[in-house]
């Protein structure tokens, strides 16, 4: 006699499947570093704990834009927030940065 599973128990199967996976991703992620998600920077991303402790090292007191900034790529480089660049820097568009404009930082 061929006994077929029931949908909530094949539907129990999948989630279980699906969490085992999901562990198995956190732990592999753990184990190599976390790549460039609060690995070997010290710095976590928005929404993010840290999970190493890492020297602050304190932002300069401004940034010269380069070709190619933008302002998450500033906030990230000097580990100033991007709402701070701005509130410091109200007259600037960040859509328009000028290579060699100087941003203050502090």
């Amino acid at each position: 006699m061929n006994r077929r599973s029931s949908p909530t128990a094949r539907l129990l199967a999948l989630l279980a499947l699906v969490v085992g996976l999901i562990v198995v991703i956190v732990a592999l992620g753990s184990a190599l570093g976390g790549d460039d998600h609060g690995g070997s920077n010290g710095r976590a991303h928005a929404g993010q704990a840290k999970h190493r402790s890492a020297p602050q090292k304190e932002a300069p007191a401004s940034y010269t834009i380069q070709n190619g900034d933008t302002l998450t790529s500033i906030a990230h480089e000097t580990g100033v927030p991007v709402a701070r660049i701005q509130a410091l820097n109200p007259g600037v568009d960040p859509q328009i940065l000028i290579s060699g404009e100087r941003l203050k930082l502090k």
